[in-house]
């Protein structure tokens, strides 16, 4: 979490000109406080980069990029910071150049280190950790980390037409305006005369939520109503754990999560309901969903920076078939 005594800062001349827009929208507090936030970016893939756009162009003081893999061909279907000409290239490393064209008074910096090798306590140089593409167990360490320093967590990720955020912010205090109809009297002809007239007035709330950690939202039985896109994220979290990465598109017609998706159907006792959100695209990453995703997780972490607003608490899932998004707030 952003330390308040750095929320002080006083913002120059040029920041106050560039951060105009924003400052009338959330709040001088809420961008001084932008402005104090580092973060640390895990897995540059296209969804990622929604993320890295979004909070690079909000204000915030840096961000760092840290990946081990090469950028593929098929990562540059969706990843627009990482130019064709890097294919083979360290991902972070690719996607520097362009991350630092969108926004000159934020420092961008890229790290190829896989995060298995990060001792502990590299991770607590950060007031926020957002992860893609990571196993459960390495899901779970990360939050086990953020939970102990205080760093707020986020984690999430698109497999073609499906996706999903999810946040642990601990115990999190922000306000929230609220607008109320409040009724005055206004004069009306004559001495005495007044006639009744509602005016919406704003008021600002102070709130607090607390989130659990991603352990707690894993192998829910009992679930929301119309929540079933929610097996479809066990399924893929299940086969990322057991292979150690994602379904590739080439392998669309051998139908490689159907072990996973047979498990989690007889677990649950599913019968056909999630059969047609298997038969949707689940392979790569699709552009307008990371542009979905990735804009939702990116507000979510100005949202928690800023301490301004209702965070989501504490998954959202997007639902291939409806093109919809849910928050659900699960394992409380």
């Amino acid at each position: 979490m952003v330390d308040e005594t750095e929320n002080h800062t006083e913002l120059t001349d040029a920041e106050a000109e560039l951060y105009d827009r924003q400052i009338r929208l959330w709040g001088l507090e809420s961008q001084k406080r932008l402005r104090s936030a580092k973060i640390l970016l895990i897995g540059l893939n296209g969804y990622c980069a929604e993320v890295a756009k979004n909070i690079i162009l909000a204000g915030v003081k840096s961000v760092r990029f840290m990946d081990h893999r090469p950028l593929s061909p098929l990562d540059v279907c969706s990843q627009f910071l990482a130019p064709r000409d890097q294919i083979g290239k360290n991902r972070a490393q690719a996607s520097l150049q362009r991350a630092k064209n969108l926004n000159a008074m934020v420092s961008v910096t890229a790290d190829e280190s896989n995060l298995d090798d990060k001792p502990d306590e590299f991770f607590h140089n950060f007031d926020v950790i957002c992860a893609s593409e990571c196993t459960v167990t390495q899901i779970k360490r990360l939050n086990k980390i953020a939970r102990k320093q205080n760093i707020n967590f986020f984690v999430g990720d698109v497999w073609g037409m499906f996706g999903y955020t999810f946040a642990d912010l601990g115990t999190h205090t922000f306000v929230e305006d609220l607008v109320q109809a409040k009724k005055i009297q206004v004069p009306e002809g004559g001495e005495t005369g007044c006639k009744d007239k509602f005016e919406n007035v704003t008021t600002t709330v102070k709130r607090e939520e607390t989130f659990v950690p991603f352990d707690r939202i894993l192998n829910i039985k009992k679930l929301p109503k119309e929540a079933e896109t929610y097996y479809l994220l066990q399924i893929l979290l299940n086969y990322r754990e057991k292979h150690g990465k994602d379904p590739f598109p080439s392998e669309r017609s051998s139908n490689p999560i159907k072990e996973e998706a047979d498990s989690v159907i007889e677990a649950y006792d599913l019968g056909d309901t999630i059969q047609p959100l298997l038969e949707g695209n689940l392979y790569a990453q699709v552009s307008p969903v990371c542009a979905i995703l990735g804009g939702v997780m990116g507000q979510e972490i100005i949202k928690a920076v800023s301490q301004k607003e209702a965070p989501h608490n504490n998954l959202f899932i997007f639902n291939p078939d409806t093109m919809c998004g849910k928050i659900l707030k699960l394992g409380h």
